[in-house]
This record gives C-alpha cells, structure tokens and sequence, in this order.
C-alpha cells in the first residue's frame, strides 16, 4: 500500500474531527444523509456527465494505482542494467541479448530490445517507443481528468448544499429547532464539499500525476539506454548519458556505489 496516501488520507480526516472537537461541535454533525447525499452523489452525477462510460470503468483502477506502492524498477538499477548491457554488446555484438529477452518483465523494455537486437534503426526505434510513452500519458491524463474535475465540482455542489440547507431554514423561521438544524445541515454540506474537493480529489489526481511522471521518466531513460545500445556506445558514455536523468544527490550515490566499476569495463 502507498503510505503517503493511507497516511495523509488519516492525517486530513483527523483533522478535521479534533479540529472541530477544539471548537465544540459534535462530530455526530457529519453524520448528515442528506448533505452526504448533495456532495458525494452530486459529485458522482457530474463525472458520469462530463465522461463517457469507457473513462467511468476506470476509475476504480485509478484508486488502486492512489493506494498501491509503486514497485517499478527504480532508476539506478536500469541504469546498472543497460551499463552491463553496453558493456556486454560491445564485447560479443547486439544479438548476445537476445538470451536477455526472456528475463525481462517489463513490456515496454521488451520491445525495445527486441527492436534493437532485429537491427532496426535508432530513428525507427524512438519513433515507435517515444509513441507508446505519449499514449500512456494520454491515458494518465485522462484518469487525472477525471479526480481534477471532481475537485473543481465538490466544492460547487457544497454551496449548492448551503443554498437548500438555507431554503429549508427561512420555510421554518417560527420553528427554532428546526431553523438550527437546517442551518447546521447548510454548512455541514459546504463542509463536505471543501474537503472532498481540497484533501481527496485534487489531491487524488496529483498523486495520478506524480506517479506519471515518474513512469515517464523512466520510459525515458529506458529509450535512451536503448538507444544507446543500438549505437554500440561505450559503457561509460552509456552510463553518463542515463545518469542525466538523476538529481544532483541520486547522482552522488550512483557514482560512490559504482566506484570505478564503469570505467574498469571501460578499460578492459
């Protein structure tokens, strides 16, 4: 499980309650069905409007992308990977990884390296796999899409909520105990709204958006190292190249973790 998004899940509706605890308001408050109603299958209505059905099936896909750890392969063993892998090319050729190909999990990678090892050229190569990585993040986008608009709706639906919390308040001005509960439902459900919106939607389709960009980046680095491959560069040019993608600080790590390993099959 992710345990930023379980921990900042916990964090906000923590808050929430001791915050209004402090203030002295029941939290029996939230328990209000008919606010509940006015956000949350308000805001279910607006996407089934804005999306066609196919974008709505994926939607519990895209919760469990939220709360699932990624487990990718990180960046510095691709990087040791295609440095191995140069090193290896350049001394027995392109087609001694071909007995690599059924090790290797990930489908994108795969292809590419059976590209190479077919001969085909560099430009042919990341033209095709530069393809795939637009359309996956098309495809993120979309999931994306559909958590930013929820966002932008649930706060909307809470004044909404107010406005009929407040029409059934002014019906029942003679009626005290009736006037407080309808005013309190109002704002219970601009409550609701705001923090669907604000701690689970917007933030739901940043998480979407950060896992993203961390798949492309390594997309990219695997093109790259391809690439790199396919010209029979060095593993030390290979290395370098791919280490572009690092932070100054991953960079350092790398480096005082390989040693001078590069540089020794540079040599050999």
């Amino acid at each position: 499980m992710d345990r930023s998004s379980l921990i900042g899940l916990f964090l906000g509706i923590f808050a929430i309650g001791l915050g209004m605890v402090m203030k002295g308001v029941s939290v029996l408050a939230l328990f209000n069905p008919a606010a509940l109603i006015i956000i949350f299958v308000g805001t279910a209505a607006t996407i089934l409007i804005a999306f066609p059905i196919s974008t709505i099936k994926i939607i519990p896909n895209l919760f469990k992308i939220i709360f699932k750890e990624d487990k990718s392969v990180d960046m510095k063993s691709v990087i040791d990977m295609f440095t191995e892998w140069a090193d290896l090319v350049r001394r027995e050729g392109i087609l001694a990884l071909e007995p690599k190909l059924d090790e290797i999990n990930d489908t994108f990678l795969k292809s590419g390296i059976e590209f190479a090892v077919d001969g085909q050229s560099t430009e042919f190569i990341k033209d095709v796999l530069m393809e795939k990585v637009d359309a996956m993040e098309q495809r993120h986008q979309k999931g994306a899409r559909v958590f930013t608009l929820a966002g932008t709706y649930a706060p909307t639906l809470g004044v909404l909520g107010a406005v009929v919390g407040l029409i059934a308040a002014l019906g029942n001005m003679n009626d005290v105990e009736v006037l407080g509960n309808a005013i309190s439902s109002a704002f219970v459900a601009t409550l609701f709204g705001i923090f669907s919106g604000y701690v689970l939607w917007h933030p739901f389709a940043n998480k979407l958006k950060e896992k993203s960009k961390n798949e492309v980046q390594l997309k990219y680095i695997m093109i790259e190292g391809i690439l790199s491959i396919a010209n029979g560069e060095s593993p030390m040019i290979t290395n370098d190249k791919l280490s572009s993608y690092l932070s100054p600080s991953e960079l350092v790590k790398l480096k005082a973790e390989q040693g001078d390993e590069v540089y020794a099959k540079e040599e050999a």
